[in-house]
């Protein structure tokens, strides 16, 4: 559960993930929608209907940016100027600072639909959701082609701009991507993987026994969804062998979950693991690129296991697999060798009592046999160098590294993201392996910084943004000193922001204690505060615990034109969200929707204290995790709020997967009051407050049965609330003008334009 702040409804994707949370908006769902409430317009002042419109607001935004293997090309998808959701593949010529397009989706692609299966692999990644024409791509290791997925088939595009086909089935090819040293092209097709030659021929099936529950080369749901693994097989780096799993979803619980749309109704028998049932079955193999040889690797005795990560060792000589348990209190790093499956528990991580082993990409084999791994082992996120069994610290203190960026193994230096110097401020840093925990920070303070790193650790592709600056992406040398802009993206005359920078307004940050003592950060957006005036808000929360919302980085154009609107815009990020600690984040164990709610309240009542405030006008609206808080935050502290907004809510969280679930609330066979205390419709009749109910009637992620439970517990009780419901529309419902147009007539309507009840001042008894 990963989307839906409302900066995930509306503002475009960054280059490098340089913004805690991004994602490119969808096109208006309707040329005229309904009126809003009138305000005194201004200059400058932004509309909803420019929001979704093309180009994006927040300027061009290049993203899967990626240096050719020699260094001289920098690739990257970017949206076209006139319509926004559709991307072509682009070169930058890193020598002379040329630019030009190599792929034009619209002259090479097909236009076919895209296959059941990928379209479901797009909503499991975000980044992908809503997005058409070319979405990723993959160099060949020679920098002489790439390999382009178009329209549910394969091209292979030459550095000419010739576009040769390699595919042309009605199926759709999956995970498609060029082996190690350049011989073969492989996919996943119907259930299996098949591989073919790069220099042309048919495709081979690499496995034969993938069809009904059975399925070889993919990822499974809960691995798409929640654990950030988007494949299911591995090239050794010599190419002569594949890592591949297999998994069975047979014992795998299946919901019957309607599809609504405006033209009808269709009904899917949909295997989906919610919360303390079967996930699937997982089997791992190593083989020959022909399929044969093949080698059963050894997880374990306990099937019940969730396979998080495979990787080969550079050389080719092992694999190494991560295993994580079901209760997700231990994770082993096997070694396994390919020529028997044979496993050996390198090292273990094990979570406290009241916490839990989060998983990692921050990790790299090195060529001398030892590992660069990052672990939450002190209570902070630090990297580690593990050696012939001795684990040496790189970095140490109360602050998180979150992302390892490259390793120059020649000077033995590491590369690497972290907050040390602020929590709101992501950096670049490098530290030596020769001089553990003397760093140097190579990122300008004041941004929010994003960073790739080409194999050979010789340049660095940069993203940054501030509250002031839309992402700007650059290449600079080792030491983080520019050499040339890629996307230099300044608001200046031509740019599409610049025609409302008179009306941008200041983003504020400020602190306040959790009941705890704990520092809570917040952000506040207002508008030119006249004496005197007191002002509605806008007080958007999501609060789960994968996603840091407060930071200085760009946010998308919409809390300014909520501002624009007459509102103050406002979010805190409360305890047991990421990049604070170990003890910061896991404040959730076995009690969501206990003290994240606790925060968000302590928020709304500080800002009841600010003499700009209107303490009758405080709003709060959240998507997906945040639709759940909203609807907490209602049952916990009526009155607080003048009215609240849920979209897509959990409401019962055995409705929801395995993997995210039980990793906070445990199994709901043993941890039954853990779920009762985060239900979140067992106290809708404690509502009272104005509320809004949106949810997307195909949503196949958190299920439309979660805001009906809760609507017919509103109902049973009498309880008066507004629900809008999105036939068609998937979890991504939020991406729709509509959707906008409805939560602001709403909210202008219960909140804003609503006359304030003045509360005439009472006279203290005479003796």
């Amino acid at each position: 559960m990963r989307l839906t702040l409302l900066a995930l409804a509306l503002l475009g994707t960054s280059a490098l993930a340089a913004e805690p949370q991004v994602t490119a908006a969808s096109e208006p769902a309707q040329a005229s929608p309904a009126v809003l409430a009138p305000v005194a317009a201004k200059p400058g002042d932004l509309t909803l209907e420019r929001l979704f419109a093309s180009p994006d607001l927040s300027g061009q935004q290049p993203q899967a940016l990626t240096l050719s293997p020699d260094g001289t090309l920098l690739t990257s998808i970017r949206p076209r100027a006139d319509e926004r959701n559709r991307y072509d593949l682009w070169a930058y010529d890193t020598r002379t600072g040329q630019e030009r397009m190599l792929v034009d989706s619209k002259r090479v692609g097909s236009g076919a639909e895209l296959s059941e299966a990928e379209k479901m692999q797009r909503e499991r990644d975000r980044s992908l959701t809503g997005k058409t024409g070319i979405v990723q791509y993959d160099w060949s290791p020679d920098g002489k082609s790439i390999l382009v997925p178009l329209d549910g088939d394969l091209y292979l595009a030459s550095l000419d701009g010739q576009v040769r086909r390699l595919t042309s089935t009605p199926g759709g090819e999956l995970n498609p991507v060029v082996s190690p040293k350049g011989g073969f092209v492989s996919f996943v097709r119907d259930q299996n993987l098949f591989v073919q030659r790069i220099a042309g021929g048919d495709a081979k099936a690499v496995t034969t026994g993938g069809q009904g529950t059975i399925h070889w080369g993919e990822a499974e749901f809960v691995a798409q969804e929640e654990m950030d693994r988007r494949t299911g097989y591995w090239w050794s780096p010599d190419e002569k062998h594949i890592a591949v799993e297999k998994f069975d979803e047979a014992p795998v619980k299946i919901f019957t979950r309607a599809s609504i749309g405006a033209a009808g109704t269709k009904t899917y028998e949909q295997r989906y693991p919610a919360a303390g049932t079967p996930n699937v079955l997982v089997e791992l193999y190593v083989m020959r690129p022909d399929g044969s040889g093949q080698i059963k690797v050894d997880l374990g005795s306990n099937p019940d296991i969730y396979l998080a990560r495979v990787d080969w060792t550079p050389d080719g000589s092992a694999l190494l697999v991560q295993r994580q348990s079901r209760d997700q209190k231990r994770l082993d790093m096997l070694r396994v060798d390919p020529a028997t499956g044979k496993a050996t528990i390198l090292f273990s991580e094990k979570a406290g009592a009241k916490s839990w082993v989060d998983l990692t990409d921050s990790y790299e084999a090195m060529d001398d046999g030892s590992l660069i791994w990052r672990s939450a082992r002190s209570g902070h996120g630090h990297l580690y160098r593990f050696k012939a069994g001795k684990w040496t610290a790189l970095t140490q203190g109360e602050w998180e590294v979150t992302g390892l960026v490259g390793i120059d193994q020649p000077k033995g230096r590491v590369y690497f993201l972290g907050n040390k110097d602020d929590v709101l401020e992501q950096h670049l840093y490098a530290v030596d392996l020769a001089r553990p925990n003397k760093l140097t920070r190579l990122t300008e303070a004041g941004y929010w910084n994003g960073a790739r790193m080409d194999r050979a650790a010789t340049r660095l592709i940069i993203s940054r943004s501030s509250p002031t600056q839309p992402s700007q992406v650059f290449l600079a040398d080792p030491d983080g000193k520019r050499t040339a802009w890629v996307n230099e993206n300044a608001i200046r005359e031509g740019h599409p922001y610049y025609p409302y920078l008179s009306s941008h307004r200041e983003t504020k940050f400020g602190t306040i204690k959790a009941a705890d003592g704990t520092d809570l950060h917040w952000k506040m957006i207002t508008p030119a505060l006249e004496p005197g005036k007191r002002y509605p808000v806008f007080f958007e929360h999501y609060g789960g615990p994968t996603s840091q919302t407060v930071s200085r980085a760009w946010s998308n154009p919409f809390p300014q034109f909520l501002v624009d609107q007459g509102y103050i815009f406002f979010e805190i990020d409360n305890r047991g969200t990421p990049n604070r600690g170990v003890a910061f984040n896991s404040a959730v164990y076995h009690a969501m929707g206990t003290v994240e709610v606790d925060d968000q309240v302590a928020g709304a009542n500080y800002l009841k204290t600010l003499p700009f405030v209107d303490p009758t006008k405080v709003a709060t609206y959240g998507w997906s995790y945040g639709g759940y808080m909203t609807l907490k935050m209602l049952e916990k502290a009526p009155g607080v709020f003048a009215a609240g907004v849920s979209g897509a809510p959990v409401t019962d969280w055995q409705l929801y997967d395995t993997h995210y679930t039980e990793r906070y609330l445990g199994d709901p066979k043993t941890d039954p009051q853990s779920y009762a205390t985060a239900n979140a419709v067992l106290d809708a009749p404690k509502i009272s407050d104005p509320l809004l109910l949106l949810h997307g009637m195909a949503d196949d992620n958190v299920f439309l049965d979660n805001s009906t439970a809760f609507a017919a517990a509103m109902q049973a009780n009498n309880r008066p609330f507004e629900m809008m419901f999105y036939p068609g529309k998937t979890h991504a419902a939020a991406r729709d003008i509509h959707v906008w147009t409805t939560i602001l007539n709403f909210l202008n309507r219960e909140v804003r334009d609503k006359p304030t009840v003045q509360v005439a001042a009472t006279s203290a008894p005479r003796p």
